[in-house]
């Protein structure tokens, strides 16, 4: 452990959950427990204007193919165009990719950028620049391992920057899990950064956390390394954040058993927190814990069937389920990590992979979210970005079959949060390999993550010398609108 930084975030695991004899939410979380009652204000801005209450940011860790999913070329050489056929959307002239019927059927909800480009072909450079909006790297970046001057993500800057909605949720969370790469290294890009750990994002993860050993992912029903389907049959699995037992809301009058409880925890509980802010954190962890609201929004396990069955009963379909009940209790910024250790990172088996396991689940998970957030009243007051850190090459690799790493250019999903439905911004040349018109960046994504939540264009952080550090740097994507 060594060598993985950040080792105190706040985490929901099913090994650390809260039950008897174990830390879970009471330990490593309590750090960040605290913050959440915190009276001062995050941080210096004007007051904004906001479309939007809340965000889904939905990360594609690996890369999403472009041209076999919302930017399709059917008119390319066969070695360009690929296996997949295009279908139409409802929106006339708007065409993507066939193994995405649910989401066409819901053209009028949704809008595509197909022209953001980074410089980057590699991994980690291109989870820096997309999870934190800036396309340079900073200057002490390590591609191995975050850095404490990394910049920070827009999931920290989001948790710093918006006014709490919730008494007990965070402003910002990221779920299911941590982003690693091979299941050795966690990746950069993700966390607070220079912002500081007491800043970081709130973690929820659904297995435990450990990138020496993350290939036995315990709570996946798909995994995926380099194109090879392993662990098909376990389960993903929501934290529980049930009482110990023998210890029920009856018991809680006083809430004098809960404190003696964590009193017995409190050797464990000081190496997450210090001594003296022990009192005011455990209240917080108390009122999370006997929140009915906050334990319905992760218990996405025991939803029912019809709900289940509509998102997908698999990780994708959790996530965004749990992402949507999240929005609902009143986080501002939900990252929703839909396949780790780069799953969509689809150099080989490619296309029985992204027909058979990657767009399906995705294609039905999401399509659930925006109809639930419609019907709710939710979907105009909540904003839905989709991406991964880069896009695939033009040229398919006959050998594997599939396509490497492309930063040049990707397609941006976005939906809610008062943006056009039906709407395409921006191009791809013939053969999707570059931006033809409206070209954006990392920048602009996060403005429009930002602005879309109200964080005026003026607004700074400070970090602990009291310096401000500036939040936009770049302007957000009108033609959205």
């Amino acid at each position: 452990m060594d060598n993985i930084p950040n080792v105190q975030h706040p985490v929901f695991t099913r090994r650390t959950a809260v039950q008897a004899g174990a830390v879970g939410l009471l330990g490593v979380g309590i750090n960040h427990l605290e913050s959440l009652r915190a009276d001062a204000a995050p941080m210096e801005s004007a007051g904004g204007t906001s479309r939007a209450k809340s965000v889904v940011f939905i990360f594609l860790s690996g890369g999403l193919t472009q041209h076999d999913s919302f930017d399709p070329k059917p008119n390319a050489p066969v070695g360009i165009r690929g296996e997949f056929n295009p279908i139409a959307t409802r929106t006339p002239g708007l065409q993507i990719c066939e193994h995405l019927p649910m989401l066409a059927a819901r053209s009028n909800k949704w809008s595509l950028l197909r022209s953001l480009t980074t410089p980057y072909n590699g991994h980690s450079e291109g989870h820096m620049a997309i999870l934190s909006g800036r396309t340079p790297m900073p200057p002490t970046f390590n591609g191995s391992k975050p850095m404490p001057e990394d910049w920070p993500s827009i999931a920290s800057i989001v948790g710093e920057a918006t006014n709490r909605r919730s008494n007990n949720l965070p402003p910002a969370v990221v779920l299911p899990e941590r982003l690693v790469h091979r299941t050795t290294r966690v990746i950069p890009g993700q966390f607070a950064g220079r912002m500081g750990r007491q800043r970081e994002p709130w973690f929820i993860e659904a297995s435990p956390f450990n990138a020496g050993s993350y290939g036995a992912y315990p709570d996946y029903e798909f995994h995926f390394v380099r194109g090879r389907e392993q662990n098909k049959n376990l389960k993903f699995q929501a934290p529980n954040l049930s009482l110990p037992e023998g210890l029920n809301q009856s018991r809680l009058g006083k809430r004098t058993d809960l404190l003696k409880l964590i009193e017995s925890q409190r050797r464990d509980l000081d190496q997450f927190a210090a001594t003296e802010n022990f009192d005011r954190s455990r209240q917080a962890a108390i009122s999370l814990l006997t929140d009915e609201s906050v334990q319905q929004a992760f218990d996405v396990t025991r939803a029912p069937a019809k709900v289940q069955d509509r998102y997908g009963r698999n990780a994708f379909g959790w996530s965004l389920l749990m992402a949507k009940r999240l929005v609902e209790s009143g986080v501002n910024l939900v990252q929703v990590n839909l396949g780790n250790n780069e799953t969509w990172d689809t150099h080989d088996n490619a296309f029985p992979l992204l027909k058979d396991c990657l767009l399906p689940p995705t294609d039905r998970a999401l399509s659930a979210l925006l109809d639930d957030l419609d019907e709710s009243g939710l979907l105009d007051e909540t904003l839905i970005v989709m991406c991964g850190e880069m896009g695939r090459t033009p040229k398919i690799n006959t050998k594997l079959p599939g396509r490497d790493h492309w930063g040049a250019v990707q397609t941006v999903f976005f939906a809610g949060g008062g943006l056009r439905g039906g709407n395409v911004v921006g191009s791809s040349d013939e053969i999707g390999a570059y931006p033809a018109t409206a070209l954006q960046r990392p920048e602009n994504v996060a403005a429009t993550i930002y602005d879309s939540l109200g964080i005026p264009s003026t607004a700074s952080w400070k970090d602990e010398l009291n310096r401000p550090h500036r939040i936009y740097f770049g302007d957000p994507i009108a033609a959205l609108l």
